[in-house]
């Protein structure tokens, strides 16, 4: 069901939407509720670990934790085939036996819609797996608002170096002072900002289950309910339009 969008004060409205031509999206945490990702690796892989090993709960994520932190931030933690072997559990089997939990964040489709109408160019750029991917393509279905879908295993590195925005930009032609950047991890939006990426927006809320908190140094949304925008489109565009809609009216329009 769509949401009813109320205007909404916040540093968002520094957002400049006339220049802006394309869009990047992380998935996890941005598009989608984190919750999902939290629930799997931190209460059923050790669930599931557990279980294999006879062991307690407890007792799995005491062993499991300090394994997960040494690949923080690298692109094995993103890795689904990495786990399977490394654990010697079904992952992505693992993943579908709770995929009830994969939820679209609130404002996530009447932001998508509104940047496919105003004609963005519009990308999931994100860590996740393919297989990952997959699944919660199937269980939303947003693939159709992307212009593409790139997972950082395509350019085997990750979001939090600065090759894969080089292999970004060859791949997908985009213009850094004309995009938009959103995501929830500090170490990936910084690599953003360093990369030189124009407009850098960090969500404050990546999963419903978690107290909002600030990302100090970037623009942060809660939702994508305060990133609608009147400034979509250039005053050229809107002039083009008048023009069509009201042909004898003069070439001056008032854009607020």
């Amino acid at each position: 069901m769509a949401q009813k969008i109320k205007p909404k004060n916040s540093d968002s409205e520094s957002i400049n939407w006339s220049n802006i031509d394309t869009i990047l999206l992380d998935m996890d945490g941005t598009l989608l509720d984190l919750n999902f990702d939290l629930h799997f690796w931190m209460e059923y892989i050790p669930l599931a670990f557990a279980n294999k090993h006879n062991l307690t709960h407890d007792e799995a994520k005491d062993k499991l934790f300090p394994i997960f932190r040494a690949e923080e931030g690298k692109l094995h933690w993103y890795c689904l085939d990495y786990w399977q072997e490394k654990l010697q559990l079904d992952i992505a089997k693992l993943k579908e036996d709770v995929a009830h939990l994969i939820q679209i964040h609130p404002f996530v489709l009447e932001f998508l819609t509104q940047a496919k109408v105003h004609k963005k160019r519009i990308y999931l750029v994100t860590n996740a797996h393919r297989k990952t991917i997959q699944l919660k393509m199937q269980i939303t279905n947003l693939a159709s608002y992307f212009d593409d879908i790139i997972s950082s295993h395509d350019y085997n590195v990750a979001k939090e170096k600065q090759e894969f925005w080089h292999k970004l930009e060859n791949a997908i032609q985009f213009d850094k002072t004309k995009s938009i950047f959103f995501d929830d991890s500090l170490s990936v939006l910084k690599s953003a900002k360093q990369y030189g990426i124009s407009t850098v927006v960090a969500i404050s809320k990546p999963s419903s289950k978690v107290e909002t908190k600030q990302i100090e140094g970037f623009i942060n949304i809660e939702t994508f309910e305060n990133v609608f925008s009147i400034n979509w489109i250039k005053k050229s565009d809107l002039a083009d339009k008048e023009k069509v809609d009201n042909p004898l009216k003069p070439d001056i329009i008032n854009v607020i």
